[in-house]
């Protein structure tokens, strides 16, 4: 998954950025309203976490330029104001969910959650052959077996789940499951596609992550 955040506070934003990576996000982060509206357009983001008071463009700008092009891209506004007709214009102008600082990060993660969930049409439960994902508690298994993930390696597979049949290129992986400013050079990719296929696939009759030459990756249950 891969959420924008458009914080002006540096010190809010890390905090945010910290947290949702801990929990397998990419996040990229703009401290500024302007270009931001811009650039949830043309990434293709599942979430973005905006605050109101930014310099450049305000958040109401910055949400009127996203739903001028993505009507379903869940926005959730997080921001010092907090009286009962600003969270009311904040939803009435288009935002999805509205939080007030100072704020919990476990509550607004869940809350993120929460809107991937219902921005669908998203299945909850992933499955492919024997492999299943269950994507609200954020487990994995393979022939029934509990399978142990880090947070980047859950965030590859899901995006490997969700294209299932589909050749993924090791930028279009980097650019949804690392940062915008992951440095593209770092055999990274590499490095956690070996991981996935240790934990996912050696023991198993049926190999699921293939190679596929000159493109990328690709999960798959069809025959090699």
């Amino acid at each position: 998954m891969r959420v924008l955040v458009v914080e002006d506070d540096r010190k809010v934003a890390s905090f945010i950025q910290t947290g949702l990576e801990q929990e397998g996000y990419a996040v990229d982060v703009l401290n500024e309203g302007g270009g931001a509206g811009e650039q949830a357009r043309t990434v293709d983001y599942d979430a973005v976490v905006l605050d109101l008071m930014l310099p450049g463009r305000s958040g109401f700008q910055v949400l009127r330029d996203i739903r001028s092009r993505k009507a379903e891209l869940p926005v959730l506004i997080l921001t010092a104001k907090d009286s009962l007709d600003e969270r009311v214009a904040g939803l009435d102008a288009g935002a999805d969910d509205y939080m007030a600082k100072p704020f919990a990060l476990a509550e607004l993660s869940a809350r993120l959650r929460a809107l991937l969930r219902r921005g669908a049409p998203r299945e909850s439960v992933l499955r492919v052959a024997d492999l299943e994902m269950d994507t609200v508690r954020r487990l994995v298994r393979r022939a029934g077996s509990l399978v142990e993930l880090k947070p980047k390696e859950y965030a590859l597979l899901e995006f490997l789940m969700r294209n299932t049949d589909r050749p993924l290129t090791r930028s279009l992986i980097i650019e949804h499951v690392w940062d915008i400013h992951f440095d593209s050079i770092s055999n990274v990719v590499e490095v956690h596609i070996n991981s996935l296929r240790n934990k996912i696939d050696r023991g198993y009759g049926v190999q699921l992550i293939h190679t596929v030459r000159g493109v990328g990756y690709m999960l798959t249950d069809a025959p090699s």
